[in-house]
This record gives structure tokens, sequence and C-alpha cells, in this order.
């Protein structure tokens, strides 16, 4: 089987990988990949919202299955146009992909259904932002309705702020929507919970924790993520029934209701409150970083679980899990989430001894000139797996010393909450 991926972060490394250890795979082409994917496929080079483009690739290579890794093809309707033109594609439809392309559709189905969450207004104009300010105590969270590649939300601890970010979203700030999502300030721990759904059925796909704040003790502003942790350990047997009944089993019959299946992998990102969970955001596709330390813990072949999902038939596979722990730290550019440079050179990374629970992920990676070197502000991930976080993170860091790259930065704090404890 040839297996087509498409993306070029940290999450598609992480799955390649995982795909490259597949026994029923025969060659692996990634588009359009990073240093990281080039060692295991066959990097293609296309734009990723070029659809075209792709189905002219996918017939060249004979590709029998495609794998849509980040969220803005899916929201663009990748999966359909691959369907049509008779392609196997697993991800959802450009309609199901509206749970993460747009914060205001979640909401009303949220709000139909009963789904817990926070309260919230969809706002067009200022005056509609006042309204909700005189109703709601501050802080209050305000978000871009659309995709912002995890930079659209803003907690904002004075009405003057709240006015200011909705006015730069009204604006255009973010090219995806010009509606704003205002939202009350929930106090809680934040876990994510993952599943992996076909149009029958759904199964388990592991639980994570994240750490989105660039500097240490979850200061400064929101970042796609900077390190994270698997299993989340908040959420207990009895929690996990709640979000099974009161968030995953409401979505997908709403859904399906409307005449519109979900298949894919589907993130549910929760807030942990009085041991209730409240559901923030849904994300289409596996999270990044979350995705990197959910699947070096899965014992289950990856592509036999996809073929099962595309097929409608997971009600048949059994996944399985190892015991161990997983964490991973993100090592960015300076500067990140504001401006960086690009191409700085990661000297002699293939020359650092690794063990077999040890694993460097490509995020923001190019060869240029046989060279390695940075392309993005996220650029590498270091993960490891072992019995306990606390030498799990002291492992990580001492790996990240090793690779000695003065141009990086990373948070020497993940895992903070449960190392605590």
């Amino acid at each position: 089987m040839n297996i087509g991926l498409i993306g070029s972060g940290g999450r598609e490394h992480a799955l390649c990988k995982k795909i490259h250890e597949s026994k029923i795979i025969n060659k692996i082409f990634c588009f359009p990949g990073n240093a990281g994917t080039s060692k295991l496929a066959t990097n293609v080079n296309v734009d990723i919202l070029d659809f075209k483009k792709i189905l002219t690739f996918i017939k060249i290579l004979k590709i029998d299955l495609m794998i849509v890794g980040p969220e803005e093809p899916l929201v663009l309707g990748i999966v359909d146009y691959l369907k049509k033109n008779k392609i196997k594609v697993f991800g959802p439809s450009k309609y199901a992909a509206k749970l993460e392309g747009s914060k205001a559709f979640m909401k009303r189905i949220c709000s139909k259904y009963k789904i817990p969450t926070a309260k919230f207004k969809i706002c067009f104009k200022i005056s509609e932002i006042n309204d909700f300010l005189k109703k709601c105590d501050l802080p209050v969270v305000v978000k871009a309705d659309g995709l912002a590649a995890g930079k659209g939300v803003t907690i904002c601890k004075t009405k003057k702020q709240v006015i200011k970010v909705s006015k730069e979203i009204f604006k255009g700030k973010f090219k995806s929507s010009r509606k704003v999502v205002l939202e009350e300030f929930l106090e809680g721990e934040e876990a994510s919970y993952f599943i992996i759904v076909d149009n029958n059925h759904f199964r388990f796909f592991g639980t994570a924790q994240d750490h989105k704040r660039v500097y240490e003790n979850d200061e400064g502003p929101n970042t796609g993520g900077m390190g994270a942790y698997s299993p989340a350990p908040i959420i207990t047997k009895s929690l996990e029934k709640k979000i099974v009944s009161r968030i995953i089993k409401p979505t997908l019959s709403a859904l399906r209701e409307k005449g519109s299946h979900y298949n894919g992998f589907l993130y549910i990102g929760l807030m942990i409150k009085d041991f209730n969970p409240y559901l923030i955001e849904f994300n289409i596709r596996m999270g990044d970083p979350e995705c990197q330390v959910i699947l070096p813990r899965l014992n289950t072949d990856l592509v036999k679980i996809i073929s099962f999902a595309v097929n409608n038939k997971l009600k048949k596979i059994k996944i399985s899990w190892k015991k161990n722990k997983c964490m991973t730290i993100v090592l960015c550019s300076k500067g990140y989430p504001g401006k960086y440079k690009n191409f700085l050179e990661i000297k002699k990374l293939d020359e650092i001894k690794l063990t077999k629970n040890d694993f460097i992920y490509h995020a923001g990676t190019k060869f240029k000139n046989s060279s390695l070197v940075s392309n993005g502000g996220r650029v590498l991930n270091i993960t490891s797996i072992g019995k306990d976080f606390k030498n799990i993170r002291k492992n990580i860091i001492s790996i990240i010393k090793r690779i000695s790259w003065s141009e990086g930065f990373f948070r020497k704090d993940i895992g903070w909450r449960i190392i605590k404890k």
C-alpha cells in the first residue's frame, strides 16, 4: 500500500514515523514534508492548498490512501474534493470540519444540544461586544471565529483590551473571519481527549495535556504549543464517561442529523472544573504537539486502524496502548511566536545518540544546500517515553543541551502541574 501524507510539521513527522513502522505499507509520500520525513518517505514539494496538483501527484505516484494532517486543507474541503475524484482519504468532510473552522458553528451546536461549554456571544459589531461586557465578569476570552494557527484566542483582563482585540479581528487581523466569539473565562485545568471516528463508531485515541503559553509559569502569548505529555492524569474513568455522554455523542449525533457523518481524528479540548468537563474547542485532526506524545504510546498498527476507519469497520479493531508515559518539549526559534529568523543552521543533529525510547521529531526544518536549517517558529520536538514524568523531562532537557542550538529556546517546566503533585 502506498500512503500519502499531507503536512510539514512535528505532527506529520510523528505520523510518518508511525506509518513507516507498519507492515502493510510499501512507500510513503509526504506533501511537502520536512527534513525529518525525508529520511522515512519521499517528500513532494507542493502547496497543500493546491488540490488539483495534489490529485495529479496521487495518480502519478499510485497512492492508495491519503491522510490529511493539518486543519486548513480539511476546512477548505480537500476530503470532499478527493472523494469526488475516487481517492481514498482519511479526514472529515468540509461541513464536519466546521467544528474547528468556525467557533460560532461549534458554539451553536453546544447551545442546541446542551453540550457543556462556557457562556458565549457571537458578535459582528462593537455594540454587541459592549452588551456582553455588561453581563459578564472579567476576564473575558476573545476568539476569532475562523482558523488562526493557534493565535486567535486572547484572555482579556480589561474591557479596554476586549474592545481592542475585537476591533483587530473585525478589521481582518485573521484572514479566515471577521466574526468574534466572546466567552466567559472558565477557571480549571485543561486537558485533551482524542478519538478516531468512522461513519458508525468511534474509538478512544489517547489523552494529553499541553502548554500553550510561550513562557514558563504559563505566561506570555499563546502559541501553537510549547510541549505536551500523555496520558492526562486528570481524566479518570468517571470523567471519561461524562466526556463521552455529554460532549462526544451529542456532537456526532448533531452532525448526523445534518446529514454529515464525521470520519477522521477528533480532538476534544476541555476545561475540567469541579470534576466536570466543559468543551473549549474541537480540532478536526490530531493535535500538535499532542500527536507527538500519543503516537509513541500506540501499540496497534496505525495504518491498519486508519484503513478500518476509512472502510467504516472501526468496531472490528481493538486498539492497544503502552503503559508508559510520554512527554515532548518544543525547541523554538528565538522570537517565536513573534518575528523570528528562518534558515538558521542546526549542526550535527544526526550525531546525537538516542535510545529506543527517545525521538526527535522535526517540525519547522528543511535541507538547504545539504545543510539542516530551521524553517518555522517551532523547529524540533524532543520526545521521550518512560515511567515517570520527572525523569522523562530531565532526560529530554539533557538531549536538548546536546543539540546545542544557540538560536533556539524552550520551556523547562513542561509537565509542571503533574510533576509538582
